[in-house]
């Protein structure tokens, strides 16, 4: 071979490599997780970090909880940091849209961008083991004779939990606005609440009671599921008289400011991460259903959720 045709060769090599390298490269990952530890953002936010780095697109992923407010203390604070980074991630859902439309807060989800929806799930609704409420029907009956002596514990105000409580009450009569409910920053609190009888029903993802219910510690006396759950022995609101049909979903968004090329790339990278193993023995273990819906069908379904959300809440007397 000639020296200058060597030359070319050696350069061109380079050249190639060069530009392989960064499209290789792993990223390392910053998950703003807007809730506190324990509940089913922190268990999303988590089990997607793994299952990024299990999928190998992420080196590194490191968390951040910042709860409250139905996460619109992390959203905000997210927005106002994070502008323009292709290597962060939000998780977010249901319960984010139900807290913008109660809080009305200055900062809502069009100062960030959104990626995909990832999980759907029902709520459940449990009491402590030693209750002297065995159904959701002394439920109901104790809070026809007292709405307030009964205290529902969950996630914030606007929550899927909060709107379905408002939901039965307006069912059976009952004015939504004497709901005594008790809003948590995270599942961790929510459980110890429910746990040390600080309330008298819990609401919440069925993945966060999971291991209490089967270990005998709290009683499930339904799901706001239209019929029962998969291998899951619990009553549906609908099947016990109540017409409360509900569901919650998560997603995950990035920081507004982003180039097509990189928000192409994170929704590449949380699509490589739902087909690894790691995803789908989380999916498995936390009962979730896999939602995957990335832009701009996503975007669309969150306007659309936003909408519905607004309309149930009106109509079930909270805002």
């Amino acid at each position: 071979m000639r020296r200058d045709q060597f030359i070319k060769s050696v350069l061109a090599l380079a050249a190639g490599s060069s530009f392989a390298l960064p499209s290789m490269a792993a990223a390392n990952i910053k998950m703003m997780i807007p809730a506190n530890p324990g509940g089913g953002w922190d268990t999303t936010g988590r089990a997607l970090g793994k299952a990024l780095q299990d999928a190998g697109v992420a080196s590194s992923v490191t968390y951040e909880n910042k709860g409250g407010a139905a996460g619109i203390i992390g959203l905000a604070q997210y927005a106002n940091a994070t502008k323009g980074d292709g290597s962060s991630l939000m998780v977010m859902g249901a319960v984010m849209l139900g807290g913008i439309i109660t809080g009305k807060p200055p900062v809502s989800l069009d100062k960030v961008t959104p990626i995909a929806r990832l999980t759907s799930e029902y709520n459940v609704f449990v009491v402590p083991a030693n209750s002297p409420l065995k159904t959701m029907k002394d439920v109901v009956e104790q809070m026809k004779k007292d709405p307030g002596s009964v205290k529902w514990g969950g996630g914030s105000r606007g929550s899927t939990e909060h709107i379905a409580a408002a939901m039965l009450a307006r069912e059976v009569g009952v004015d939504a606005a004497k709901i005594n409910y008790v809003p948590f920053r995270g599942g961790g609190e929510a459980v110890a609440a429910i746990l040390g009888g600080n309330v008298t029903v819990g609401g919440s993802g069925y993945s966060e009671f999971q291991q209490y219910i089967e270990t005998g510690k709290m009683r499930a006396i339904a799901v706001t599921s239209p019929k029962r759950l998969k291998g899951i022995n619990i009553p549906t609101m609908i099947e016990q008289g109540y017409n409360i049909d509900i569901g919650n979903w998560r997603g995950v968004y990035a920081p507004a400011g982003l180039t097509a090329a990189q928000r192409k790339d994170l929704t590449d990278m949380v699509l490589k991460a739902t087909k690894s193993k790691s995803w789908a023995e989380s999916l498995e273990k936390n009962n979730w259903t896999p939602a995957w819906m990335p832009n701009p069908e996503f975007d669309d379904f969150v306007d659309r959720e936003f909408a519905s959300l607004r309309a149930t809440m009106v109509k079930s007397g909270m805002i």
